[in-house]
């Protein structure tokens, strides 16, 4: 039998005229293959820019002029790409540990039978791509490389699943959604530990103190987001001048966040219906509006406290932020680092070891690296595969995983800073890749039949 319907945000009145003009725009946000359209059309901008009459204009915005920031004697000069990669960015990863966060504790990584497959997954798709971009480039300078095309772009391979509507089961998407995350977190420990040159230890060590702060915070039972960002920002500029890249504060902060509800269940359902009582009180009193009733403005406020206090901060910021990393914090970073200069011979780039590297460690390494795990992982006991999902959906759903855009990206410009020949020839085979990729997964997908492990036809592909 269905459970209740889940209540949507009610529109109580007449449509506002700003809503109407406003109203193609929120359906266009609310569909999940939204933020990688955007991210498409900021990729493709990018593109043109950079191989048009205007492309020193695009070098000089993004990586040329240095923009100054800062008060006193803390004074930050870097590149408008620079920022967006150092500052911005970190506000997407924070959203990201967010999202680890809120798996490990209530979602498909908490309990170790359903985390085991999408986390075994994770490790084959990471360490597959590495093996096939380190052999190609073993003994050269550009193998410092490895860890571009170990990165799964979540937004853009379910935006790319989501295109295929029924075709694509449920517990597929939840398998993805699971391995990216997955994926992700162990992206952040490449960074992290393999593309951090030197270390500041002073600044390391103030950065571990704030780190203990928000902790603390926790343990006391802090829950207003806004203290959480003053030590944010304070963890973040410790881990920038550490010699850490800074986003990996955002990880940081985000597994600090509280997770719980202030309230229980069912104290909020009284103090929600006490309100309620309240403002409903004084409905049919012609002498009472909202507008002029203390009475009800405050039955108003109440409901809306009540909803604070059972409601987590993590959930509540995650709300808040996802639209917003996803609508404008990944396009910008798109449109500041796709923009690859094909002024040279384009022959040479394709068949350059980077390039070949990095397209095979995602078209190739990527699919066949989440398969094989997954499937030992079945074989061995550890893991089990999901209601209605087959192997050739676990094929295809690795085939996605080659889309490494956006963390590939991030993952390029730490590895061939300084070098934009070769950064070039990175960007070129991410995005070659991300579209070889995701053309194949979406066949693949498609052409799999309903069932799973106990369809003999499905599961054997």
């Amino acid at each position: 039998m269905a459970g209740p319907r889940i209540p949507t945000a009610a529109d109580l009145g007449k449509p506002e005229p700003a809503e109407r003009l406003a109203g193609p725009f929120k359906r266009f946000a609310a569909r999940s293959s939204a933020g990688g359209v955007v991210l498409i059309a900021c990729t493709v901008v990018a593109l043109v820019w950079a191989n048009s009459s205007a492309a020193e204009g695009y070098r000089n915005l993004f990586h040329g002029e240095k923009l100054t920031l800062g008060f006193g004697d803390i004074v930050f000069a870097e590149t408008l790409g620079h920022w967006i990669n150092d500052a911005l960015m970190a506000l997407f990863f924070f959203v990201v540990g967010l999202e680890i966060k809120r798996e490990v504790l209530v979602g498909e990584l908490s309990s170790p039978r359903r985390a085991a497959l999408p986390i075994a997954g994770a490790v084959g798709g990471m360490i597959g791509p590495a093996i096939v971009y380190a052999a190609i480039n073993w003994g050269q300078p550009t193998v410092r490389g490895w860890g571009i095309p170990m990165a799964t772009d979540i937004a853009f391979a379910l935006g790319i699943l989501s295109l295929l509507g029924a075709k694509a089961p449920t517990s597929l998407k939840v398998f993805l959604t699971s391995l990216a995350i997955a994926d992700d977190l162990g992206a952040l420990i490449v960074i992290a530990a393999f593309y951090t040159e030197q270390l500041a230890t002073d600044a390391l060590i103030c950065a571990g103190v704030v780190t203990l702060g928000m902790i603390g915070l926790n343990l006391l039972r802090v829950r207003s987001p806004w203290i959480y960002f003053l030590f944010g920002v304070a963890l973040w500029y410790f881990v920038f001048r550490s010699g850490v890249h800074a986003t990996i504060s955002g990880v940081i902060g985000a597994m600090t966040i509280p997770a719980t509800a202030r309230a229980a269940p069912r104290r909020y359902l009284a103090a929600t219906r006490e309100a309620l009582d309240s403002f409903e009180a004084y409905v049919d009193d012609p002498g009472h509006e909202i507008e002029t009733s203390p009475q009800q403005r405050a039955a108003v406020w109440a409901v809306q406290k009540s909803g604070l206090q059972v409601l987590p901060v993590l959930h509540r910021l995650e709300d808040a932020l996802h639209p917003f990393t996803v609508f404008l914090v990944i396009p910008v970073f798109a449109l500041a680092n796709a923009g690859v200069h094909l002024g040279g011979p384009l022959g040479d780039m394709l068949a350059g070891r980077v390039t070949l590297g990095v397209v095979l460690g995602l078209f190739v390494g990527k699919p066949v690296g989440i398969f094989l795990a997954a499937w030992l992982a079945v074989k061995l006991g550890i893991g089990e595969l999901p209601r209605g999902v087959g192997w050739r959906h676990i094929f295809g759903a690795g085939c996605l995983g080659g889309i490494g855009f956006t963390m590939a990206l991030f993952i390029a410009n730490l590895a061939f800073d300084g070098s934009p020949d070769e950064l070039d020839r990175a960007k070129l085979g991410i995005l070659g890749a991300s579209l070889l990729s995701a053309l194949l997964g979406l066949a693949v997908v498609a052409s799999c039949k309903p069932g799973g492990p106990g369809d003999e036809t499905d599961a054997t592909g």
